[in-house]
């Protein structure tokens, strides 16, 4: 059975965890912590699937729970493009792939689905942490010159579904998600503007790092002006990210002096 894990003294919990089928239930609650870091000079932002955890595709069962269940359809994902792309750009073109009009009750009604199809699919795997995430994570909260926050194409509710369960959710008290754009290389100013609200500080755009594991990710560096860390972690080797152009590619992140020695150059 999973377990929420215990937060960091300093973090208050943002509700009493509900357990289902083994897994924490998602309360709609936003407000993550009560205290306010030091000003940070630079921001640090995380991709999720193929970056900090391997789902075991618990995601992509997910979809077609939420697709059978909704319209009616028996699915595949043979024709919907998946890495680095985010719910709301998988979910049209799913939609689309099986005859179905993706209107805007289209849309929320199949993600509506999708969300609480995904907690019953998440154990049915063995999803896990990737190699050395918590310990950067842990060396990155404990810095006053380190901000950190989520840029994903999940939903947020979706990504906090995914990272609870795992104890990490706390160290990412903003970011930007799905909800606010289905394409990813919208969502950049997204998580500056409120990696500034939460920080009271602006991050230069070199100052600003985007981990991920797929050329999406880099691409959405590159569209403002941040550098991309790309880990091959995913479904992309360290040969493929490096030819996509990535200032710095990582076979995984279990090498953290690596990883600090470029954030702090």
């Amino acid at each position: 059975m999973w377990r929420l894990k215990r937060r960091p003294a300093g973090h208050s919990r943002v509700d009493a965890p509900v357990q289902s089928g083994g897994i924490v239930a998602l309360r709609d609650l936003r407000s993550r912590t009560t205290t306010m870091p030091a000003r940070p000079r630079k921001l640090l932002l995380w991709d999720i699937d193929g970056t900090l955890l391997f789902g075991d595709h618990a995601g992509e069962r997910a979809l077609l729970v939420s697709l059978r269940r909704v319209f009616g359809v028996e699915g595949s994902l043979d024709r919907v493009e998946i890495a680095g792309r985010t719910d709301r750009f998988i979910t049209e073109n799913l939609l689309r792939a099986h005859g179905v009009e993706p209107t805007p009750q289209a849309m929320h009604d199949f993600l509506e689905g999708y969300l609480a199809a995904l907690p019953e699919e998440m154990p049915r795997g063995k999803p896990r942490l990737l190699p050395g995430i918590v310990a950067i994570l842990e060396a990155v909260a404990a810095r006053r010159d380190l901000a950190q926050g989520l840029l994903t194409g999940n939903l947020e509710r979706g990504a906090r579904l995914k990272l609870e369960p795992f104890g990490v959710w706390h160290y990412f008290p903003f970011g930007a998600y799905a909800d606010d754009s289905a394409l990813r290389n919208d969502l950049g100013p997204h998580a500056l503007r409120r990696a500034a609200a939460h920080h009271a500080a602006e991050f230069a755009p070199h100052d600003t790092f985007i981990i991920g594991d797929t050329p999406h990710d880099i691409d959405c560096a590159r569209a403002i002006g941040a550098r991309a860390i790309a880990v091959a972690t995913g479904r992309f080797s360290v040969e493929k990210l490096t030819a996509h152009g990535a200032d710095l590619v990582l076979p995984d992140l279990s090498d953290s002096a690596a990883f600090f020695a470029f954030i702090d150059a």
